[in-house]
């Protein structure tokens, strides 16, 4: 789950007021969080800014990502939003990483997926029934001619 800190709009039509939330990146602004951090009143003159620091610094220790807009305010009261370089956790071996050998193949097949991905011409196990109209037009196309237009139907 990817956590990021970012603003929650509460308040009224045309009169902004944002929560300062911790939240899984995948939820809708407005939606389901995990903690509420502080508040951001845009409309009080000059604005209000409130944050809990310790738990947006121990929401950063953990992983979580803050928005341009959060990072903007918490650069404005001092709050780093660079998660701490640490060394591996206690009990766990330091993960190498994959050999420069393994990276190179596994960006071979890159392009392959890609390709994949786009429309191609590919056989149907079944071909499409093409209307009669349709048919006609594909042939008068193929040899330089224009279709007959529809004739009007008589009441």
């Amino acid at each position: 789950m990817a956590v990021v800190i970012r603003l929650m709009r509460a308040g009224a039509k045309k009169r902004p007021f944002y929560r300062m939330v911790a939240a899984d990146s995948r939820r809708q602004r407005d939606g389901r969080f995990l903690e509420i951090l502080g508040h951001y009143n845009p409309i009080a003159r000059p604005f209000e800014l409130v944050v809990h620091k310790d738990k947006v610094e121990a929401w950063i220790a953990k992983g979580a990502q803050p928005s341009e807009q959060v990072a903007s305010l918490l650069r404005k009261l001092g709050v780093s939003t660079a998660a701490p370089k640490t060394g591996p956790l206690k009990g766990h071996p330091a993960q190498p990483g994959p050999a420069p050998a393994a990276v190179e193949s596994a960006a071979a097949p890159a392009p392959a997926r890609k390709a994949a991905g786009k429309k191609t011409a590919a056989k149907r196990a079944v071909k499409r029934k093409v209307s009669v109209r349709k048919a006609k037009a594909k042939v008068a196309r193929k040899s330089g001619k224009k279709a007959a237009p529809k004739k009007a139907k008589k009441k």
